[in-house]
């Protein structure tokens, strides 16, 4: 079996952030603070470009099992990218006041911090982590 490719790394998270483009930086470093104070986790570099906060581990109906951050973020050249949990109760009303921004699966697309409001982002990244928390009570 294949070992996964997104796993924590050795390397700094300070480093990677001080590779990004300088229109990218302050608003990574910005999330970086959100989530680190709303996870009680440190920043950790997962793969080349995803820096997460806590851990879980997932299983699939095929027995094949693998670890995640519980939320996470990556800046990228379009949008910055943040990993939240969906599904949970009254996201759909958070999303639809939060500001200029894009969905994925589990992902949030942004241009830039500017274009959120931010209280409702943080409310968000809690309520995620919580439900996160409450279906991998075994996570960190």
């Amino acid at each position: 079996m294949a070992e996964p490719k997104t796993k924590p790394s050795k390397t700094s998270v300070a480093a990677f952030v001080a590779k990004q483009p300088e229109t990218l930086r302050a608003d990574t470093r910005a999330l970086i603070d959100m989530m680190e104070g709303l996870s009680g986790a440190p920043p950790v570099l997962w793969g080349s470009s995803i820096i997460g906060f806590g851990r879980y581990t997932y299983v699939y109906a095929s027995g094949k099992s693998g670890d995640w951050p519980i939320i996470g973020l990556s800046p990228r050249k379009q949008n910055l990218v943040i990993y939240l949990m969906s599904g949970f109760d009254g996201e759909e009303k958070l999303l639809a006041k939060l500001g200029k921004h894009k969905t994925g699966k589990s992902c949030l697309y942004v241009r830039r911090l500017s274009d959120l409001h931010i209280p409702t982002l943080k409310t968000l990244m809690k309520k995620s982590i919580a439900a996160m928390r409450r279906k991998y009570p075994d996570g960190k």
